[in-house]
């Protein structure tokens, strides 16, 4: 028995060696994760089950209460809606001004918490959508309130999301207020997270709202991430020491949303813009000769004009006319001409 127990812990350690520093047993995780996936629904059933008893349970009362309660959060969603479209609207035009390429709305896709990492050393959770459903590895991952965090592991129907607040894991962040940007990291607590070699003279003060920067081309821009907790400065030192609280609910939130960005490289969107560059240029050569091929057209006219005396002067003297012998007529006329205007002097 004491034999074979060893011979267990000797594999078991083998085991978790190899996965840690190879990817050799990747596609057996894989492919037990379809077999777990029945566990982690026989294990949420009670929930599931008792949520349903719950609601077929509840009072008349309770639920006129929440109907108007979200009634009232739908008129100021609707009312705040109108707004957000009319800066959207502003932003695509402004945009396409700056011939950007980068993605206004992203797509999203609702995915369910089912799982949770038993470490107590890593913040992960496991969601019910994996390759299959389109998921790639560093998709961002958000709630009904900030960002959460990211996928590192990919299974064909489920996927494994690292948190914001992992020891190991961080996020570009800016300022709201003024555009100040820094790096958040995870400090282990899923109730704060600490932004790193932040000047002591920084403007960042408690209350700050801190959004994703973009940068890095792994979560998108705009997206609220946490709220500046205390910010402490010390002379002696080069940098404070700021804390916030992430603004996403890491701990209760169980519907969560997969963004689908813009998922091209960089050399990518500038070939992609310099083609769309050059076929607008194309677009304005090909309309700019138009313009010249009208110009000409109203001085038809004149030349229309100008050539009828050309025209007329070789058929009032011909060749024919001065070759034939009766000269005396041609002389008769010009002095019949002058002698008006002889007259017309005298007149005078």
């Amino acid at each position: 028995m004491g034999v074979r127990l060893l011979v267990l812990v000797v594999l078991s350690v083998a085991l978790m060696v190899v996965d840690a520093r190879f990817t050799l047993l990747k596609p057996v995780r894989s492919q037990m994760s379809l077999v777990l996936m029945q566990s982690y629904w026989i294990t949420d059933l009670p929930q599931r089950l008792w949520q349903g008893v719950a609601s077929q349970f509840g009072s008349r009362t309770e639920l006129v209460a929440e109907n108007e309660k979200l009634k009232t959060e739908n008129l100021l969603l609707q009312g705040r809606m109108q707004k957000l479209a009319a800066l959207t609207e502003q932003n695509v035009r402004l945009r396409e001004l700056l011939n950007s390429s980068a993605l206004v709305n992203e797509k999203v896709e609702v995915a369910e918490l089912i799982g949770m990492d038993p470490n107590p050393f890593t913040h992960r959770i496991i969601i019910n959508k994996g390759e299959r459903d389109g998921v790639v590895l560093g998709q961002p991952v958000l709630d009904a309130r900030g960002l959460m965090g990211q996928v590192v592991e990919l299974m064909p129907y489920t996927s494994r999301v690292l948190l914001l607040t992992d020891t190991t894991h961080s996020i570009p962040v800016q300022v709201n207020r003024n555009g100040l940007r820094a790096i958040a990291s995870g400090t282990g607590n899923p109730e704060r997270l600490e932004l790193r070699h932040v000047a002591d003279t920084a403007d960042i003060k408690e209350g700050d709202l801190l959004v994703s920067s973009g940068l890095g081309q792994r979560f998108p821009a705009g997206y609220p991430v946490a709220t500046v907790k205390e910010v402490i400065h010390d002379s002696g030192q080069p940098f404070a020491i700021v804390r916030a609280v992430p603004t996403a609910a890491l701990n209760r939130s169980r519907y969560l949303l997969l963004v689908f960005s813009d998922t091209r490289t960089p050399e990518e969107r500038a070939n992609e813009a310099a083609q769309a560059q050059e076929a607008q240029d194309r677009q304005e050569g090909s309309t700019t000769p138009i313009i010249p091929a009208t110009v000409p057209k109203p001085a038809a006219p004149a030349a229309t004009v100008t050539t009828p005396p050309a025209t007329t002067a070789p058929a009032v003297a011909t060749p024919a006319q001065p070759a034939r012998p009766v000269k005396p007529a041609a002389t008769t006329p010009a002095a019949p001409a002058a002698a008006p205007a002889t007259t017309r002097q005298r007149a005078q």
